[in-house]
């Protein structure tokens, strides 16, 4: 290579969504505005659960811990393109790219993980009630968090150590408002043929695992519904699965496809996704639980009431 191209990168340049500023403008009021709903939404959520003593259950243990997450997720990208925005700056350092890169890569496991783990309580809670306290018992959810917790970190932890591996040479734009592992890959100068293997072996293994274990408790629950006789019970079950089926599809909907494929062929569609699957679902998930779920209303009422 030449002398230019061996010029090391120390910082990256986020382009943001457009590219034209007059529509950064409105990126900016739309990122602030979807920020704070998810921000409030997610603290009401954990603050009807915390101060209301019948949904102390499994079910809103997961829930919380999910709301939890979905505050974290956006609080590592978000603010940082607002902040610049407000600046008048693009540029983000290596140090902090690498950073986004491993939350981002934890978060939204974390994210598959537990909507994995309340597809199982609710296939408990239909397929097994009269066992269902013992199956689920504090102990048990306590382990799969942390469990949970630890894949995830080890995930990511992995692929950011692959990330810093690699060289950066003169390129340092990215097309994007955070440091999507993709393109950041495609701006390296080295050859990335592991970190693409990675994403399609382990990095599919952690996706797929969550995701196949939320399919087969589905399919036990729909099993044991279709057996029922009473059409209020079908629903009554199917009531309680209906809010977690929504957040999956969305989940999923959106980060299905995108990391497997490889680096080079990312494109726009897969930066429109990644909005979805990192702002859009932790800001719509308070609305989906809470609307679709009386406890959930009524202890926020108590709330607003006592305030």
């Amino acid at each position: 290579m030449d002398g230019d191209n061996q010029t090391m990168v120390t910082e990256f340049l986020l382009l943001g969504l457009t590219g034209q500023s007059e529509k950064e403008e409105i990126v900016f009021g739309m990122f602030l505005w979807m920020y704070m709903v998810t921000i409030s939404g997610n603290i009401l959520i954990m603050l009807a659960i915390s101060c209301d003593p019948r949904l102390h259950t499994p079910m809103y243990f997961f829930l919380s811990n999910l709301s939890s997450v979905d505050i974290s997720a956006p609080s590592v990208t978000v603010p940082k393109a607002l902040v610049n925005h407000v600046l008048g700056s693009k540029s983000i350092s290596y140090t902090e790219c690498m950073i986004q890169i491993y939350f981002i890569i934890a978060f939204s496991n974390m994210d598959g993980f537990l909507l994995s783990v309340m597809a199982y309580d609710r296939y408990v809670a239909i397929c097994h009630p009269l066992h269902y306290t013992l199956m689920m018992s504090p102990r048990l959810c306590a382990l799969l968090v942390v469990i949970s917790w630890v894949i995830t970190n080890l995930h990511a932890l992995l692929h950011t150590l692959l990330m810093v591996g690699l060289t950066f040479c003169s390129h340092n734009a990215v097309h994007h408002f955070f440091c999507d592992p993709y393109p950041i890959l495609k701006l390296s100068c080295s050859d990335t043929f592991i970190n693409d293997l990675m994403v399609f072996t382990v990095g599919g293994l952690v996706f797929l695992t969550p995701f196949s274990c939320i399919v087969v408790s589905y399919a036990y629950i729909f099993s044991k519904v279709l057996k029922l006789q009473s059409a209020h019970g079908i629903r009554k079950a199917l009531s309680t699965c209906g809010s977690h089926l929504t957040v999956v599809s969305l989940f999923y909907g959106s980060i299905l496809g995108i990391y497997m494929h490889p680096s080079s062929t990312y494109t726009v569609q897969d930066t429109v996704a990644t909005v979805i699957f990192t702002v859009v679902t932790p800001m719509v998930n308070p609305f989906i639980y809470s609307l679709r779920n009386r406890d959930i209303k009524g202890a926020l009422r108590k709330i607003i009431i006592k305030s």
